[in-house]
């Protein structure tokens, strides 16, 4: 699972990478994502948004079992 995830965060890093952030998966545990927002990402007032309209939309898309994504 954990593979999977990496690969499907591929998916969302292009676009956090254009604006100067990133994201880096910490744990997968009971089909629960835990991230951290790094760059520009990690202190954006919007980073709430980006995490659960990007990133945890793309991986569910991809891995439909991911209950949730949260950030670490």
């Amino acid at each position: 699972m954990y593979d999977r995830v990496e690969q499907a965060l591929e998916k969302v890093r292009g676009a956090l990478k254009a604006h100067g952030g990133n994201v880096e998966l910490v744990s997968v545990e009971n089909n629960v994502v835990k991230v951290r927002l790094t760059g520009a990402c990690g202190g954006c007032p919007f980073s709430r948004m980006t995490l659960k309209n990007g990133v945890e939309r793309v991986l569910k898309e991809e891995i439909p079992e991911i209950e949730r994504v949260e950030a670490e």
